[in-house]
């Protein structure tokens, strides 16, 4: 081996002046790297060479060999060369070349060690650890680390003498080097801890934790960043270890570490790090944190950090404690309870609002915004207490508050668009009136607050406007759709994005209404499909294309004609501009322009295809991953990279030897499984989300002319379930579901077999294709739901179950007999909590009392979905459900009888479904059901009375049981009287439907000369049309037998059928418009009779 020639390319490897690094790179890992003699060579450098970067880098690099070169070496030189570099490391001074060649005798010693030999080093680094000199104790102190963190379980036989060890250097006098090595020793000792079998070592362990936390305050009060970062990371890791190793002191550790986020005097980046603690500690012990009622304490600490986010704008995102602050508080909404959270900021949120300090006032409202994403059921009902202050804080004298209070309006609206929709008459001229101001004060500037009001403010309209009703979102569009067009001409490309957004916004709430304005929007923003210079540029390029494919499903086929093919050329070129949200958007416009086409989508459909299946063929490997200051909050934190999970950490000291993580990936051993713990999301993994979301919309849309592409795209989404990026597993589940709706009624529309009926054996058979497909649908989809850890996609793909049995019958069940036992497994999983998606609520549980607390609105949706697929099973088996409603009886009644009106609510609509879906053999279970229902319709939650309304109705409606049913007539009544005049939660409209089922059925015991003017007083019904079905035909059965009462009733009645019978069309169904129809088509004749 040319050791010169060697040596020269490790030289240009550090100074890129003295030649090419890449070719540099190429001769190592070819020419030398492949032979055992390069690692004696580099071994040699870094025992006895003067340069200290060089023995870095030759340390760094011979790390990476050792698992492939060292038992090559011959047997007899491999003691000295241990030996020499042992000693070689203990001498040396210089700290980064010091934990470089520490690694790389940790990397013999997991060889040597497993193999029997090296029997003198454990008591060599003893001797070093207890040394006289600090440098020696220092240097075994961190050999210790080193070895405990490749083979920590290989050393439990001596954790007793290594934690008798520790207990002396963790507080070392003289050498604060010694006790952080220590220190990062413990954690990799935690890391191989199983408080079952080694009490012992938890005892010590916690015994030497307050030790461990005063380490971290002496780093801290030192200012030692590197050091402190390091501290951080050790509680880090043991968030991720046995719970038992610091749970005498977790209430402690959190209550400190919120002592250190709260401090300003401490530097930023430890309070970010204290704050990030924080958040993983509620991420991963969220139970504990529950339980000892943390939240609330955190919130107040958080909302006053909040005050200090100074004058950075909107787009600034640098990681800072306040901004670090606000995205705890996001977590805290989502992973606990909202009256640890929620409500005590809106106990302050007076206060805060009212403040005379600005910076406390947007602290308040942007904390507040902040939660509706983790509990946007429970924020839907304080909208009453907070609506009020936004209103006055968007009228704020202070710019940076009206920005929040406009952030936080587009928070809301995103997660409740409805609710917001409704109070639009006060809030939109509050947030128009903000942008014109904003616009009007413009003079060019390239920064300031008309530019952060411009941007928030055109955000908030078009996250309000998104959410509004037809007739509500008209009222705004002569007044919006210019102010919009306008700023297509302000000179910042984020400006026009945003407009964009908001215009296409418009144009999906007003529907055929934005006809006259489609003209001048298409021709402002079509210069933008052309963009392609800069990141602003298709970033603007990708918002137009999203609004254009709005503005398509909003005007329809004809009008949009006109654009379609330029588009779609457009679109084309999008694909090779390499820009992952370009396609994204690229992908959505096909997806619109399938629902606005279907069928005549046709000539497009090939090319589309082609090129989502193109964007699944890309490759997600060598993916590079740079971390750098600003994503210290990461740390801990589990990422996707190249598809991969990845655990993000700092680099190790070793690592920072020049360029040599270039050559670093020499040969990785194949067999290395690290990279199953790592993990990051890619953007083309994002990427195919999009795509496969979009391949739903056309196979969805497409209808009969997708028939050819189905063999195909079902070869090609198949695999995909099983990718390790969970979204795009999701994505994958639920399009394949989508495509077997798709399937199913396309042949039945082209009559290959009749609409499903309920029960197995099936009663109608599915065809060939539908078979095949349905086999490898449940299979693909019990595959990945059983043993799936995200939430998430558990939820989707319940929903994604639920509604295929709903709309397909019973032929899913129908497969294969397996799948069904799977299928009831996994929802009894679900609904018991015990699922692997919910497997954190099993190992906290293990030795606490979970039962009184609360459950949050995150982990209740896993629960929601999973009784969805209860009621689907009902629907699709009917009469049949009865033996397995004896499975999920228990737990359903259990929840209907909680103590958590979410899970009332739930559990009642789910009772409502199952009612309907069994028929007449829900029978048996009347008297049980109608005890629980009626207790449920005195409910304190609208929600839960609303839905026992309904389910009560049905159960009026399907039960053979007439004396239960009629005997408890007079009670429903009186419950139902207050609901009929109740607007929320659709009250008004079950309780209609409920009275109504009542009459067809026993129209003798209900008093109908009281009822029907109260009942007919309320119509026409405006939020749930499928209760207009019982109401209706009520009203048509009455005027069938004469009824006296309706008669009187007309001139009321007469306006309500007019009005049915008009816009919207889904008022009714079919063949109850036609009953309607005849209707007054009998009122009309009588009184021109009448009038004769």
């Amino acid at each position: 081996m040319d050791r010169q020639r060697f040596l020269q390319q490790l030289q240009i490897v550090l100074d890129p002046t003295k030649g090419d690094v890449k070719a540099a790179t190429g001769v190592l890992q070819k020419e030398f790297y492949t032979k055992p003699e390069s690692l004696a060579f580099l071994l040699q450098l870094v025992i006895s060479h003067d340069n200290s970067d060089l023995k870095q880098l030759a340390a760094v690099e011979a790390r990476t060999l050792v698992p492939k070169q060292w038992t090559k070496l011959p047997a007899d030189h491999r003691p000295q060369a241990r030996s020499q570099l042992l000693q070689a490391t203990l001498a040396e001074e210089t700290p980064p070349v010091r934990n470089a060649a520490s690694r790389v005798v940790a990397a013999i010693a997991k060889i040597d060690l497993d193999d029997g030999e090296w029997a003198d080093l454990p008591s060599f680094l003893l001797r070093a650890a207890t040394s006289q000199k600090k440098e020696e104790r220092a240097v075994g102190t961190y050999l210790l680390f080193t070895i405990l963190e490749v083979m920590g379980d290989g050393f439990v036989d001596k954790f007793e003498d290594l934690f008798n060890l520790f207990g002396r250097t963790i507080k070392d006098p003289e050498s604060f080097e010694v006790q952080i090595n220590t220190m990062l020793a413990l954690s990799k000792m935690a890391m191989v801890i199983d408080a079952d079998e080694h009490e012992a070592a938890v005892q010590s362990f916690q015994n030497l934790f307050p030790s461990i936390v005063q380490v971290l305050t002496e780093a801290i009060n030192q200012g030692d960043e590197a050091r402190i970062m390091q501290a951080f990371e050790v509680f880090q890791t043991l968030l991720g270890c046995d719970y038992q190793l610091m749970s005498r002191h977790f209430k402690d550790l959190l209550e400190y570490m919120n002592q250190i986020a709260a401090d300003k005097n401490k530097a930023e980046d430890t309070r970010v790090q204290a704050i990030s603690f924080l958040m993983q500690a509620v991420q991963y012990r969220r139970l504990r944190i529950q339980g000892m009622r943390m939240g609330e304490k955190f919130t107040m600490t958080m909302l006053e950090i909040i005050t200090e986010l100074g004058e950075a704008g909107a787009d600034d995102d640098d990681i800072t404690p306040s901004r670090s602050a606000l995205g705890l508080i996001d977590m805290m909404a989502q992973q606990l309870p909202s009256s640890q959270v929620i409500t005590p900021l809106l106990n302050v949120l007076k206060q805060y609002s009212s403040h005379q300090d600005p910076d406390h006032r947007r602290a308040g409202i942007l904390a507040l915004g902040m939660c509706v994403e983790g509990a946007p059921e429970f924020m839907s009902t304080q909208l009453k207490i907070i609506m009020p202050t936004l209103l006055r804080l968007l009228e704020d004298s202070e710019v940076k508050v009206r920005q929040a209070a406009l952030h936080s309006v587009a928070r809301l609206a995103d997660d409740l668009p409805e609710d917001l929709g409704k109070g639009h008459e006060r809030l939109m001229p509050a947030l128009i009136g903000n942008l014109q101001t904003a616009m009007q004060q413009f003079h060019g500037e390239e920064t300031g607050p008309n530019i952060e009001i411009m941007k928030a403010g055109t955000g908030a309209i078009d996250a309000v406007i998104d959410g509004m009703d037809e007739d509500d979102a008209v009222q705004y569009l002569d007044k919006l759709a210019p102010l919009l067009q306008k700023l297509f001409q302000h000179p910042d490309p984020r400006i026009k994005a945003l407009a964009a957004s908001a215009l296409g916004s418009m144009a999906s709430s007003v529907e055929k209404a934005f006809e006259p304005y489609l003209t001048e929007s298409m021709h402002s923003m079509q210069g933008f499909l052309t963009k392609k210079e800069n990141e602003e540029e298709l970033e603007l390029r990708a918002s137009v294309t999203d609004a254009m494919g709005e503005m398509a499903l909003a005007v329809g086929p004809e009008k949009f004609e006109p654009y379609v093919r330029p588009l779609m050329q457009a679109s084309e070129e999008a694909l090779h501009l390499d820009h992952s949200r370009l396609k994204e958007s690229t992908y959505i416009l096909w997806g619109s322009l399938a629902k606005v086409y279907e069928e005549n989508f046709s000539p497009f459909l090939e090319g589309a295809l082609q090129g989502i299946f193109a964007c699944f063929e890309q490759e997600e490997a060598d993916i590079e991953v740079e971390l750098g200051e600003d994503a210290k909050g990461l740390l801990g934190k589990e990422v996707v990279v190249a598809g991969k999970k990845i655990k993000v950490a700092t680099a190790k000291d070793d690592d920072a030897a020049g360029t040599g993580g270039e050559i670093e990936d020499v040969e990785i051993d194949e067999e290395d499984d690290d990279w199953d713990d790592l993990t990051t999301v890619t953007p083309v993994a994002l990427e195919k989300e999009i795509a496969m979301e979009v391949l739903g919309d056309l196979v969805a849309n497409t209808k009969g002319t997708f028939t050819p592409y189905y063999h195909k795209t079902i070869e090609t989404i198949l695999p995909l379930c099983e990718h390790t990026y969970e979204g795009l597993r999701k994505a994958a589940v639920t399009t394949l579901h989508r495509a077997y709706a798709a399937l199913w009624e396309v042949s039945q529309e082209a009559g290959h077999m009749q609409k499903w009926k309920p029960g197995i054996p099936l009663q109608v058979q599915p065809t060939p294709e539908l078979k095949q497909f349905g086999d490898l649908l449940m299979t693909a989809t019990l595959q990945v739901w059983e043993d799936e850890d995200d939430r998430a996609t558990v939820t989707e793909i319940s929903k994604s179950v639920a509604a295929n049995l709903k709309v397909t019958g019973p032929a899913l069940l129908s497969y294969n007999p397996e799948h069904v036992q799977k299928l009831l497994s996994v929802v009894t999983a679900l609904i018991s909590q015990k699922h692997p998606c919910q497997e954190e609520l099993a190992l906290e549980g293990e030795d606490a009392d979970l039962s009184d607390l609360e459950t949050t609105e995150f982990d209740w949706l896993v629960v929601d979905t999973a009784m969805d697929v209860i009621s689907g099973l009902a629907t699709a088996l009917g009469p049949g459900f009865t033996e397995i409603w004896k499975m999920f009886e228990k737990s359903v009644l259990k929840y209907a009888t909680g103590s958590e009106a979410l899970e009332r609510a739930t559990a009642t609509g789910v009772l409502a479904e199952i009612i309907t879906g069994m028929d007449t053999a829900i029978t048996p279970e009347t008297g049980k059901l109608m005890q629980l229902l009626l207790k449920r319709l005195g409910d304190e939650d609208p929600q839960v009375k609303s839905n026992a309304s309904y389910a009560v109705g049905r159960l009026v409606e399907k039960s053979d049981d007439d004396a239960t049913i009629v005997k408890a007539y007079p009670t429903i009544l009186s419950k139902l009287e207050g609901l009929l005049h109740t607007e929320e939660a659709r009250c008004k409209d079950n309780a209609a439907g409920c009275v109504s089922r009542m009459i067809i059925k026993h129209k003798n015991d209900v008093p109908t000369q009281q009822v029907l003017q109260g009942l007919i007083s309320i119509l026409p019904l405006e939020d749930d049309y499928e209760e207009n079905e019982p109401v209706f035909q009520m009203i048509v059965m009455l005027y069938k037998e004469e009824d006296p009462t309706i008669r009187s009733l007309t001139p009321q009645v007469g306006p309500i059928l007019q009005s049915v019978l008009g816009e919207p069309k889904d008022q009714l169904t079919d063949e109850t418009r036609t009953q309607v129809e005849e209707l007054v088509a009998y009122l009309k004749k009588v009184q021109a009779g009448r009038a004769q």
